[in-house]
């Protein structure tokens, strides 16, 4: 419950409860002190008084010469153990041997069964057993009854009777004087607490302000500004906190400086990787193209010139889109900026699967499954690198032992048109899944690379989505989803 509060709630309420603690252990202690003085007083005083009245009564005995004789005993005191009580202001009880009172200086006790005319066994027998003083303690009500008992001894040293003296303390007394210290002490302790609660205040305040200072400059820590040091004067443990900060912020100031000189060369490594991976994507359909024209005239095919045509477009039209390319990165690599126009999906996808279709590592089927042409609203240079890349990634996935398929369908569905792309390759496996369309992943062995990042920007971009599913060693299928033109 404590540490929900706040760290100067719980500090003040700490010290407040050590406070509270602390009284109540000194309360505790001083009355118990004052109860064990005030037996202690009690025992002297009755000691005191005993030893007086035991010396009265030898020098009687000595005087008068009593041998083993109680009769002589209850005669010699029966006169004087009245003034001896009085003298003494104590009550004198004698009882013989046996335990039988004999003589007693306040009869009214024993007639009100205050005491007993015949003394408990147990004393007798530990007088006997050679214990020379006993003292018994009897609680009551308002009354608290310390008695000694001893043997009276003749002349010779033989017992010849038993002193029984008992002291009377009022436990009213007591009680009354411990509850007036105890009021005394309580408005003492409550001065004191108060005067404790507001310096614990102030302390709290003291302590915890130190730390919502450093807390705030924590706050108000920025890589991109100057952050100013904290001040403190005093050596103690705020103090190494404020150092700790001080020097915390020389060496994220440093960390920042080389931060930033990273990211910069980092960027500019991207940038490199990109310039030189989308110039690379229109090179290969152009040496396709001029490798097609080879064989065509090598074949001496009637349709040369025709085919001559149609490949010399392809040339001229990746060499658009690379000057393209190198008019849009030359402005710190953007993305060449989208041409807005309506692109025919169909004519497109079988225009970059002919510069494929001839390969003689993969066979390449297309299948066209919407009954009327579809159109969407994109860069048709920038779709036909979506296409072109894609493909390629393909091709490249197939590993050499392995004669690839590649099946490539069109198909229109709720005002969309998706284009799916399937091949036999070695598939993606489940830790590379994550990071297939982030600029810096490639894998050679698989043939993605920092391509689909451009891939899945230029879809993005064309309102479109990319998603993939994959098997590995089965092969991969890379799903293309674009709004129809006229639901645009």
């Amino acid at each position: 419950m404590l540490f929900q509060f706040s760290l100067r709630t719980r500090i003040y309420i700490s010290m407040l409860m050590m406070i509270m603690i602390s009284f109540i252990v000194i309360g505790v202690v001083t009355v118990r002190h004052f109860m064990v003085e005030n037996e202690e007083y009690h025992q002297n005083r009755l000691e005191r008084k005993e030893t007086a009245v035991i010396k009265s009564i030898g020098y009687f005995l000595e005087r008068e010469g009593i041998y083993n004789n109680p009769d002589s005993v209850v005669v010699l005191f029966s006169d004087k153990i009245t003034e001896l009580a009085d003298i003494n202001n104590l009550d004198i009880n004698i009882f013989n041997l046996k335990g039988e009172l004999l003589i007693t200086s306040h009869s009214d006790y024993f007639e009100k069964g205050v005491f007993v005319f015949q003394l408990k066994e147990t004393i007798l027998t530990e007088l006997a057993s050679g214990n020379n003083r006993l003292i018994k303690e009897i609680e009551g009500d308002t009354l608290s009854i310390l008695s000694t008992y001893r043997y009276m001894n003749n002349i010779d040293g033989t017992p010849i009777a038993i002193i029984n003296l008992p002291y009377f303390q009022e436990n009213k007394v007591s009680q009354e004087e411990i509850r007036d210290f105890l009021v005394t002490l309580s408005e003492v302790y409550l001065f004191l607490f108060l005067g404790a609660a507001i310096v614990a205040y102030f302390l709290s305040n003291y302590i915890t302000g130190s730390i919502q200072t450093i807390g705030a400059k924590l706050k108000q820590i920025s890589l991109s500004k100057r952050n100013e040091p904290l001040e403190w004067n005093s050596n103690d443990e705020i103090g190494t906190l404020v150092k700790e900060y001080n020097r915390m912020l020389s060496e994220l100031e440093r960390s920042a400086e080389l931060l930033g000189q990273s990211e910069r060369e980092s960027a500019w490594r991207e940038m490199a990787k990109q310039v030189a991976h989308e110039i690379k994507n229109p090179l290969t359909p152009m040496k396709l193209s001029v490798q097609h024209l080879e064989r065509t005239l090598a074949q001496d095919s009637d349709d040369w010139k025709e085919r001559l045509q149609r490949f010399s477009n392809n040339i001229i039209e990746q060499i658009d889109t690379l000057s393209d390319i190198a008019s849009e990165f030359s402005n710190f690599a953007k993305m060449p900026q989208a041409k807005t126009e309506k692109v025919d999906v169909d004519k497109t996808l079988k225009h970059s699967l002919e510069l494929f279709n001839e390969l003689p590592s993969a066979e390449i089927t297309y299948e066209n499954y919407c009954k009327t042409p579809v159109e969407i609203v994109a860069d048709h240079n920038q779709i036909s690198r979506v296409f072109n890349n894609l493909l390629k990634n393909a091709i490249q996935a197939i590993p050499e032992n392995r004669v690839g398929e590649i099946k490539v369908k069109l198909n229109q569905d709720n005002g969309s048109i998706m284009i799916t792309i399937q091949d036999n390759g070695v598939g993606i496996s489940e830790d590379r899944k994550a990071k297939i369309f982030t600029p810096n992943f490639t894998t050679k062995t698989s043939g993605m690379g920092i391509g689909l990042a451009m891939v899945k920007n230029i879809v993005n971009n064309s309102d479109g989505k990319i998603w993939f599913e994959t098997d590995v060693e089965i092969g991969s299928t890379f799903f293309i989803s674009f709004p129809i033109a006229s639901n645009v």
